[in-house]
Formats: structure tokens, sequence, C-alpha cells
């Protein structure tokens, strides 16, 4: 709670243009004529370039007189070299714009493609170099349609992305306010074929957003009030959306809560994130799926902080006994529920590399949103608990 009005300042952004509803992926075509596209590259991931709806969409762009070519050399967890790639794709194929079309790697890598294709330089040697992305002018990005397929990390109305740099075995966040996508399609129907753990997966990452913003300590409260709206929709809509997969109603909620996620965490993230980025990095595993594990020791590690913040939230989520304790045990509910394993070990992570861990996790930009100011031993010990299923204060 802030005690000065000095504290009470912020510099605030909001997302861009947004077509949402089933079926919406048919304009594409004329959305890419409106951006001013001709010759736009579909970046996706290759389990998505394999499926029907990636050559309907490029079927939509040749109705409208627009070529599309496609680069899909994706990782789960990108990393530099499927940008470096992707960039010398769209210039070899002459393109003038980036359609982002998947999950939160495949739009964050699009993201960063667009960002880099008129630099002389691999995305990550820019940095060695001292260069820093946020200064590539908007003029050097082409413009960027984003189409997500699935309801998690809301990249489609980010300014960054999260590529990992596998030589040094770190998650580095591109920013850059232009990353913007100028268009995003939300066609919840282009999530229906979603796997229920991936379903589950990344909605608990959409969760995770709208969490940590909402118990972030910054000024922001246009954010906070999205964020809490944000939890509602999941907390009504994720196992309907799990469980039947065809619910289009289901569906549609979930993929505007992740993009309420995105929105919301300009406000700050905080541990789940710092924890799970370097896992990400170390790991390969899904950053949804940390996210759904690492929740409860976070929110156990930060309930000094937080416990009357989620206990007004408790009450607006109708929630019984609104309290610190209920909305944890609705978390526990929800994570049982779902199938999300209870701790790290389920991902076959072990303690080993603890202290490499919690100084990474220091570090982490998304450290600096926690609750309570966390040292490189404090995280070590969070990520002990969470390997060890310790959900002990």
């Amino acid at each position: 709670m802030a005690s000065d009005a000095s504290e009470l300042v912020g510099n605030w952004n909001y997302p861009t243009a947004m077509r949402f509803g089933a079926g919406r992926i048919s304009e594409l075509g004329r959305i890419c004529q409106e951006v001013g596209m001709q010759n736009p590259l579909l970046i996706t991931d290759p389990g998505l370039a394999a499926l029907p709806m990636i050559g309907e969409a490029q079927e939509h762009c040749r109705a409208a007189s627009i070529g599309c070519g496609l680069y899909s050399d994706i990782k789960a967890n990108p990393v530099g070299k499927n940008v470096d790639d992707g960039v010398t794709a769209y210039i070899a194929g002459g393109h003038d714009g980036v359609i982002a079309f998947g999950g939160g790697s495949a739009i964050d890598a699009a993201k960063a493609v667009a960002l880099m294709t008129k630099q002389d330089i691999s995305l990550f040697k820019y940095l060695e170099e001292g260069r820093g992305w946020e200064d590539i002018p908007a003029a050097e990005i082409p413009p960027i349609i984003a189409v997500p397929t699935t309801s998690g990390t809301g990249s489609e109305v980010g300014r960054a992305s999260v590529i990992t740099d596998e030589e040094n075995h770190v998650k580095r966040i591109v920013f850059n306010p232009n990353m913007m996508p100028s268009v995003v399609i939300g066609d919840p129907a282009l999530t229906v074929g979603l796997p229920k753990m991936i379903t589950a997966a990344t909605g608990m990452d959409a969760l995770s957003h709208n969490l940590e913003a909402f118990c972030s300590p910054h000024f922001h409260p246009m954010a906070e009030g999205i964020a809490i709206e944000g939890i509602r929709l999941v907390k009504e809509n994720l196992a309907d959306a799990t469980f039947e997969g065809t619910n289009l109603v289901a569906r549609s909620q979930m993929m505007v809560a992740s993009s309420m996620g995105a929105t919301a965490f300009q406000r700050g993230l905080g541990g789940m994130h710092a924890l799970a980025h370097p896992l990400g990095a170390l790991y390969d595993v899904h950053h949804g799926m940390l996210n759904a594990i690492l929740m409860p020791y976070v929110l156990i590690r930060n309930r000094e902080a937080i416990a009357g913040r989620l206990g007004r939230l408790s009450a607006y989520l109708g929630l019984a006994n609104p309290s610190f304790e209920s909305f944890l045990n609705w978390v526990l509910s929800l994570r049982e529920q779902l199938g999300i394993p209870n701790d790290l070990r389920g991902l076959g992570i072990d303690a080993a590399r603890m202290e490499l861990v919690g100084q990474m996790a220091a570090a982490d930009p998304s450290a600096g949103g926690n609750p309570i100011a966390l040292t490189a031993e404090e995280y070590s010990q969070l990520f002990e608990k969470s390997v060890m299923g310790n959900l002990d204060i």
C-alpha cells in the first residue's frame, strides 16, 4: 500500500488491435492487405506446420492475392539459431511482413525474427556488441500479425520475446516496444485440437501471469484490475476447456484470459517466472508446466506480503471463507483436478543444480516484481522445496 503520492507513478501501455471470435482466421488475407503485406512469411512450429490449419491460412492469403511463405524450424523453447535461420528465410523469400502463428514459442520466435530482419548481425551477437534491442526503430521492423493457437503466454499482445541462449544456457528477454503485433486474430476455434495436458499447462501459465501481476508491488491499477478478471476467467473456464475440448465458450474465455495476463504483467511478474526461466533453459521443459508446479511454493514464500491481497481476491472469486488459505487450497485443488505434478521431480528435475538455479533466478528480470525481494540463496531454498514437494511455510 502506497504511503506517499510520489509512489503513485507509472508508465503505462495497452495492447493492439484485436479481431476476436471463432472463425476469424478467414480474415487473414484481408488483414494482410490492411497492414501493407503482399508477401508475408508465416512462422510457426513443426507440429502445426503439418496440420491443415496452416495450409488453410496460406489459402486465405492466396485468396486475397497475398503470397505466403512458411518457416517452421522452431524448438519448443526457441533458441537463437531458430531466430537467425528465420531471418535468413525472410530475406531469401523477399518477404515484407511476418505472420506469427502458434503458441507462445512460435510467436516469440516470429516477433524476434521480425525485429532482426534489417540488422546486420545475429540475435545474440547483437547483444554481445553492446547494442540494445529496444533501440531498433519501428521503421526497421516489418508489420506483424499474430495468430495464437494456445491460451497461455499471451505473447500476441507482448512487446518482448523469450529466447534461449543455448551457448550460455540462459533465457534472454528480447524487448522492443515496436515488436507489438499490428493486429491479433484471436480465433478460439484454432485451440480446439489441443491435447488436454497442453490445454491445462498453458492455462495455468495464463493464471500465473495474471496472479503474479496481481501480487506485484508495482503501481499499475489498470493492470491490477485486468489481472483480477483474468483470474476469474481461468477459475470458471480452465477445467471445462481441458476436459471438454470442443467447448468454444470455455476456449474463448481462456484465450481472453491469456491475453489479459500478458496485458497485466507489464505490472511485473515474480518468483514463479524468476525460477521458471532458468529451469526452462537448463532442463528444456514446458514453461507453463513449470509455473503450474512452482505456483503454490512461491505463494507460500510470499505469504507475508500477499495474504491480505489474496483474501480480497478470494472473496471476488466467490471462495468459501475468503483468505490466503482458501486461495491456496483452490490452486492446489485445481492442479490436482488437471493432473499437474505436485513437485518438480514430476518433470525429472532434481536439486543437484540448486545453487546455480538460485543465482540465475535472482538475476532474472522477473525477480524485480516479486512481492518479497529474495536473495540467490533464498531462491535456491525455494527451488529445493519445489523439488521435494515441501509446502511448509
